[in-house]
């Protein structure tokens, strides 16, 4: 997943998609408690409180806050849990993390820990983790998460001994976890900045590394009131980020310890290539015909892309992923759509090839879906943070097209300037370029040439961040 600003920590306590979900319980027609409404208003006046006290220089003064804001912050997650399923994941999930620590990790044993916020950072540090369980087959290798949405998806991933969410960073859930784990290598994926965890990893002298890393000017490093954070950056024996400008950031704060090597997710997204991506449904939907991809749509995608499906030739098939598959959308999204269509929960037993859509409306299956597409439109880019991952479709050597918002996202807006990645704003530059690379074979094949040559020109990040440890 790629994030576009990314945020602080103490936003983190709380994701946005949480918020989103208590908002959108709020706003709904029925009658909301009362009760609920008193836990948002406060829950939005603390963080505005907490974000806005830049006048605060003292490190240690910091710290202090920091550490009263976390302890806060838990309570306040514990009282948001009883709203919304995603946070009680949050806090149930961590309930008997020590006692499953002490369970599975014995004092003899040597680990190595890894920790991402969320799915879309695990998918990212995959290929180093491969590699390092290769290496170094005697370690126990340690996944903890921060966010249920990369928990639940993954714990029962079977390249870690041990699956876990990461205990709030609290200074005694950081020496209690490290006590318990005693890792020799620590490896924190694209952003993780927890200042206890880092100030204890640094005291014991454990080595510790940040993978694919991104800084922008923007972050609490860079500004005079981010002298809490510049200090745990220092716990860090080395950092890998994915670029130039990141390098120059790290090196205008005083950290020399950095190396470019490039975006992991690259090598993930190659070595999907090497697995059976064969799924026979989806073949026998699309039978031989031109099909159009349609990945991790919006509604405001979905508002563009069904006109254009309504009145698209029947020479042309149409696979759709939504981002959201609860019923209420899918049945949505089922009954806006003119043509023979099917959702994957009904196509046993069905000829297949009589229909004209096929809905998604599971999980875990559409990187091996785009190995089928002809062309691939990747949704997310009609809101915030906006397009979501365009590596999986581009791997397969197929023309991309996006909404608006990608300019933060390095590898879309690399691609659109390549001309290998389509963005369009309104329906009808959605029914241009869609016809051109429909009816255009030559188009088509060019623009998934320019698509699969970036992925290729990219890999080798897990191979230099190995060497260099």
């Amino acid at each position: 997943m790629v994030v576009t600003n990314e945020p602080t920590r103490l936003e983190l306590l709380i994701s946005s998609s949480n918020i989103n979900f208590l908002n959108a319980r709020l706003n709904k027609k029925k009658k909301t408690p009362k009760s609920s409404i008193f836990f948002e208003k406060n829950f939005n006046m603390f963080f505005y409180l907490v974000n806005n006290c830049n006048f605060i220089t003292s490190i240690n003064t910091m710290y202090q806050i920091y550490n009263l804001i976390v302890i806060l912050a838990a309570q306040i997650v514990k009282l948001l849990a009883l709203f919304s399923p995603k946070m009680k994941l949050f806090v149930a999930g961590r309930k008997n993390v020590f006692s499953i620590l002490k369970e599975k990790i014995q004092v003899t044993d040597r680990t190595i820990w890894f920790h991402a916020a969320s799915l879309g950072e695990y998918e990212q540090g995959l290929p180093v983790i491969e590699k390092i369980k290769k290496q170094y087959p005697e370690h126990k290798i340690i996944v903890t998460f921060f966010s249920p949405s990369g928990y639940e998806v993954r714990k029962n991933n079977t390249i870690a001994d041990v699956t876990l969410y990461l205990p709030l960073d609290t200074f005694s859930n950081a020496k209690k976890f490290l006590s318990l784990t005693h890792p020799d290598f620590v490896f924190f994926i694209k952003y993780e900045y927890w200042p206890n965890y880092l100030h204890e990893l640094k005291k014991r002298n454990i080595k510790t590394y940040l993978i694919s890393g991104i800084f922008r000017d923007n972050q609490a490093f860079f500004k005079w009131y981010g002298g809490l954070y510049r200090k745990a950056l220092k716990s860090f024996n080395f950092f890998f980020v994915q670029n130039e400008n990141s390098k120059k950031l790290a090196n205008s704060i005083g950290l020399n310890n950095v190396m470019v090597s490039g975006d992991t997710r690259f090598d993930r997204v190659v070595s999907i290539l090497e697995r059976d991506n064969t799924l026979d449904y989806i073949e026998q939907f699309k039978n031989n015909t031109s099909t159009i991809v349609i990945g991790s749509s919006w509604p405001k995608d979905e508002e563009l892309l069904v006109r254009y499906i309504n009145t698209a030739s029947n020479e042309v098939k149409f696979i759709i992923a939504p981002h959201n598959i609860k019923l209420e959308q899918i049945s949505t999204l089922k009954n806006q759509i003119q043509k023979n269509t099917i959702l994957y929960s009904e196509k046993e037993n069905k000829s297949l090839s009589e229909y004209q859509v096929f809905i998604i409306d599971t999980i875990g299956i559409l990187t091996k879906i785009y190995s089928y597409a002809d062309i691939a439109y990747v949704g997310g880019g009609f809101g915030n943070p906006g397009v979501h991952n365009i590596l999986e479709p581009a791997t397969f050597g197929i023309p991309i097209v996006i909404g608006p918002n990608y300019s933060h996202f390095i590898e879309a807006t690399a691609l659109v300037n390549k001309k290998g990645c389509m963005s369009i704003s309104n329906f009808e530059e959605l029914k241009t370029t869609l016809d051109e690379l429909v009816f255009n074979t030559n188009q088509r094949k060019e623009q998934g040439v320019i698509c699969k040559n970036f992925i290729l020109e990219n890999k080798g990040a897990t191979d230099l961040i190995l060497k260099n440890l």
